[in-house]
């Protein structure tokens, strides 16, 4: 049985015609294998005359691992494949795409780009293998033309090619295989229009396919995807990246000059299958920024860690002097209940003022007496007292058996937390919250410096996860939901109190 695994290699050497573990620098596996559907797949490649290198091989028997209840692992999360240019990724991709389509009658494939000229060089391409001796038998016609652009077989599948920025795929239904090429300059919106044509199709599969996004690129979904898979905290997506050691420098290089073991590193189909000849040319046409992201997959920040709020974002809510105000405070439990961060806000004429008050590990040895001890000493005086996070229950009972009342008590909601998030990020804006100047060893800025958006429910909704192993984002949930209660609650205590 197949569990998360996440593969960083020390690409050195590596055979001519690599295997995945060889050819790719990361590869992120969802949990709950138990099978796999590449043999027919694969047996169907070798009927249609394609054979599948060996690390594609690989990449076959992860992207269409089967759960116990024969679900895609990855139908949820989708594949997502980071990839240099002249690496044969169309022709893969084509290669399993027609075979599902022999495989499945009636299958749907849309195969879209983000630009209409990508989408035009990809029907063409597709066509071109359906010519092909062994697939010509099975292929009912090939349609041509703007907005038509089509591969239809004689058992019914079809694949369907269109540009996103003319809106190709909107009012689609049971679209079995959705790739989405160009991933680097996918949008949300684009998802939000895309990825409902996949709801009533049975079992299907989604591709998001591109090379590392350039600083003009609007790749915040790309990378969004490629950071999760990173934290090691996916388990319903495919992550495969192909790419040279993130150290490769291409503008220190001389001119003209080519590091040819990085390319090997970065592109399993060379010298096999790719020619110097294509890698000369592409060293030739392109800037060294761009030769290093196209030709050699390198990622402009190659850490796993990465962060919603930009230091000089952060930075720029910072104060030396705390306002007085009416206090209320924000305990945020960790999904599994071992971690918890208190937080506290004061409001006052200008605005809210919101620090961490402290930060707890292994709260399900200790339990939550302590803090609920010390919170109800001073519940009298305090607007409101927020809990996130479903662990938070027992704490809410452990503040009722002290007398502390339930008007000031809240348990937020799921729309609230979301709620907060996006408040704090809109304050930190208009500078109406502050926070104190933070530094090494801060608990609150290590938080903010490891933790990113993670997509949630409707549109525009997202809430906090780690992008490291060993991060935490309780802290900077607690401060969100701290600056939140300040802002939303009406009880007045009767008296200001300073925050310490």
């Amino acid at each position: 049985m197949l569990k998360t695994l996440r593969v960083a290699l020390m690409l050195t050497t590596r055979s001519s015609t690599p295997k995945l573990s060889e050819a790719a620098r990361h590869v992120v596996m969802p949990s709950g294998i138990v099978m796999t559907a590449w043999p027919s797949v694969k047996a169907e490649c070798r009927r249609l005359g394609i054979t599948p290198d060996p690390w594609q091989d690989g990449a076959g028997q992860i992207i269409f691992g089967k759960r116990e209840d024969g679900s895609y692992a990855a139908s949820i999360g989708g594949v997502v494949l980071s990839i240099p240019r002249q690496v044969g990724k169309t022709f893969f991709l084509g290669a399993i795409i027609f075979a599902l389509c022999m495989l499945h009658p009636g299958l749907l494939v849309i195969w879209t780009a983000h630009q209409l000229a990508t989408a035009g060089e990809t029907h063409r391409a597709m066509a071109g293998m359906a010519k092909k001796a062994k697939i010509a038998p099975f292929i009912k016609q090939v349609r041509y033309g703007s907005g038509d652009e089509s591969v239809e077989f004689r058992n019914g599948s079809r694949i369907l090619f269109g540009a996103r920025e003319r809106g190709f795929g909107l009012g689609f239904t049971k679209v079995g295989v959705l790739i989405m090429d160009e991933g680097q300059r996918l949008t949300e919106k684009t998802l939000d229009d895309l990825v409902p044509t996949m709801n009533q199709a049975e079992n299907p599969l989604m591709f998001i396919v591109g090379t590392p996004p350039r600083p003009t690129d609007k790749g915040d979904e790309f990378k969004r995807r490629r950071r999760e898979a990173l934290s090691g905290e996916s388990d319903d997506m495919v992550y495969i990246e192909c790419s040279a050691d993130p150290s490769v420098r291409v503008a220190q290089w001389a001119a003209g000059k080519i590091d040819w073991a990085a390319v090997e590193q970065a592109n399993p189909s060379y010298p096999t299958r790719t020619p110097r000849s294509a890698i000369q040319r592409m060293r030739k046409q392109l800037t060294p920024e761009s030769f290093q992201r196209e030709g050699l997959g390198v990622w402009d920040d190659d850490q796993p860690g990465s962060r919603r709020w930009s230091p000089s974002f952060w930075s720029s809510a910072e104060t030396r002097h705390a306002p007085d105000g009416v206090r209320s405070f924000a305990v945020a439990f960790s999904q599994d209940g071992s971690r918890l961060s208190l937080a506290g806000a004061v409001k006052h004429e200008g605005g809210v003022h919101a620090e961490l008050v402290d930060q707890f590990q292994g709260v399900a040895d200790d339990g939550v007496a302590p803090l609920a001890d010390w919170l109800a000493q001073r519940w009298r005086d305090v607007a409101q007292i927020t809990v996130l996070g479903a662990a938070g229950a027992s704490l809410r009972v452990a503040l009722r058996d002290r007398g502390v009342s339930e008007k000031v008590i809240h348990v937020m909601s799921t729309p609230e937390y979301f709620a907060a998030n996006t408040m704090a990020e809109e304050a930190i804006r208009a500078k109406t919250v502050t926070h104190p100047v933070g530094g090494e060893g801060d608990v609150l800025d290590a938080s903010v410096a490891v933790c990113d958006a993670k997509k949630r429910g409707q549109a525009g909704q997202w809430g906090w996860f780690s992008t490291v192993p060993d991060g935490d984002e309780t802290p900077v949930e607690a401060w969100c939901a701290a600056h939140w209660a300040a802002r939303t609650s009406k009880r007045k205590p009767g008296r200001k109190q300073v925050m310490v």
